[in-house]
């Protein structure tokens, strides 16, 4: 399962870079907006940062207009990937989109139908939003479910699955379960997934056996006995 991280918040990046689990990006206008930076100083110190898929979005509504605006974002960096919203002109503008090799991410899922058009449109990736879908009483992980089901039907669907919105570290371990391709976490819920309180317990425990043994396994102290 691979793991972006959905921020444009560039010192996150870098910082959960570091931990070699960053394996894309993901953005979005109101998270850019957050930044209060340039959207193409963004994208392209991100792409510096994370070798991977780092997804960048169209704000036109109609075709013509998105492919413009992919033109310009497609000049930013080899690793970005055009995020198009799951309305018509934005199918069109990812099946024209995929015809120049240029990956699209499909965004705003919310439904089983949906996702089997955007696969047919040629999506790179498809985002199905959970969290959203569980605010309005709806089951974001079933959702999930019938998507993986339905994909591994056709084996000449290569559309990956990123599970977007998600709001837990519950969600990441349902989503893995299923089968899901991806998951887009916010940066403190893949923070929220090292901890366990019998981890720190049992570390601090080690620690402190340790201490008591008067050892040292390398520093100053090794070197000095």
């Amino acid at each position: 399962m691979k793991f972006f991280i959905d921020t444009a918040d560039i010192d996150e990046i870098r910082d959960l870079a570091t931990t070699g689990l960053v394996d894309g990006v993901t953005t979005n206008p109101s998270l850019v907006m957050k930044s209060g930076r340039d959207m193409a100083d963004v994208i392209a110190e991100i792409c510096d940062v994370v070798p991977g898929p780092v997804s960048a979005e169209v704000t036109a509504t109609d075709t013509a207009a998105m492919l413009a605006e992919a033109d310009v974002l497609r000049a930013i960096a080899p690793n970005v990937a055009i995020k198009v919203p799951l309305t018509p002109d934005g199918l069109r503008a990812c099946k024209a989109l995929r015809d120049r090799d240029t990956m699209v991410n499909v965004t705003l899922c919310f439904s089983a139908a949906q996702a089997i058009l955007a696969a047919k449109a040629g999506a790179s990736f498809i985002s199905p939003f959970v969290g959203r879908v569980d605010d309005i009483a709806g089951e974001g992980m079933a959702l999930i479910a019938d998507i993986v089901e339905i994909y591994d039907q056709y084996p000449e669907f290569d559309t990956e699955v990123l599970v977007a919105s998600v709001r837990s570290p519950k969600h990441v371990v349902e989503a893995g379960r299923i089968g899901a391709h991806i998951a887009t976490l916010p940066p403190n819920v893949l923070r929220q997934m090292f901890n366990h309180p019998l981890t720190d317990k049992g570390l601090a425990q080690f620690l402190a056996d340790w201490e008591k043994t008067g050892q040292r396994i390398a520093g100053p102290r090794a070197a000095a006995e």
